[in-house]
């Protein structure tokens, strides 16, 4: 394949916006297997129990959206920019209430004000803010990123890379503990993870910053070069995503 269609899949993944959370641009491009637990409809059922309830990076707000019933009093917190005004755009219609929050330990909010606490794919768990912000008998669940997710695209383009601790669900079901809460259910799952294209692997690096923290396509344009011959070479690139399912309760 010509350098021209190179350039061209690069610059097409590099023009489109990645505020939200939204992945539809991906379709035939890239595609991920679902988690077998279906955590949209464990947070469904959940908020139809719920009085008040948090959710937490909830990024443009779009898988909160798509519960059918929200509790009386439904917040939600961002802390990326351009994601909150997506958010409250997204989730106007639920009545809910988006708070712009700085990236700290710290919530905004007074102790025991929720009793259901729920968070997808957290950029940080916040475990002693969980269990302080949950009335006793409070619930918090959570899907998060595993350990080593997507490495194996990370390593096409940087090398090797140590996993993190804080990623894995051993340690998050003890920290979780070690916050008061007692922890009910932990599932993990690897997910086949397919790029079809080199614009796939540059949008998806956008906007999913924390797979190689310091990209930019001027900086990896050589390991972009290298995955997009391979591509056209030996047919899509895969990769695996690791996730994990925690939910746990605060004893009241």
């Amino acid at each position: 394949m010509a350098d021209t269609d190179f350039d061209d899949l690069v610059a097409e993944g590099a023009a489109v916006p990645v505020q939200g959370w939204d992945f539809s641009w991906l379709r035939g491009r890239a595609s991920e297997e679902r988690s077998p637990w279906g955590y949209a409809g464990l947070l469904a059922d959940r908020m139809t129990r719920a009085d008040a309830a948090l959710d937490i990076d909830t990024g443009g707000g779009e898988v909160l959206a798509g519960i059918p019933r929200p509790p009386r009093l439904l917040v939600a917190t961002e802390a990326w920019p351009p994601n909150v005004e997506v958010a409250r755009r997204t989730l106007e219609g639920l009545g809910a209430t988006v708070v712009a929050v700085a990236d700290r330990p710290a919530l905004p909010f007074r102790d025991a004000a929720f009793d259901l606490v729920v968070s997808r794919h957290p950029v940080r768990p916040r475990w002693p803010e969980v269990a302080r912000v949950l009335r006793p008998g409070g619930r918090f669940l959570s899907q998060q990123i595993g350990a080593g997710t997507v490495r194996e695209l990370a390593e096409a383009l940087v090398g090797p890379r140590p996993l993190r601790d804080d990623q894995r669900p051993e340690w998050a079901a003890a920290t979780a503990e070690a916050a008061g809460l007692r922890v009910v259910d932990l599932r993990t799952a690897t997910l086949r993870t397919v790029f079809h294209d080199v614009a796939a692997v540059v949008y998806f690096l956008r906007k999913v910053i924390w797979t190689v923290p310091d990209f930019t396509v001027d900086r990896y344009r050589p390991q972009l070069r290298r995955l997009h011959d391979r591509i056209v070479a030996e047919g899509p690139f895969v990769a695996y995503a690791r996730r994990f399912l925690i939910e746990a309760v605060k004893p009241g």
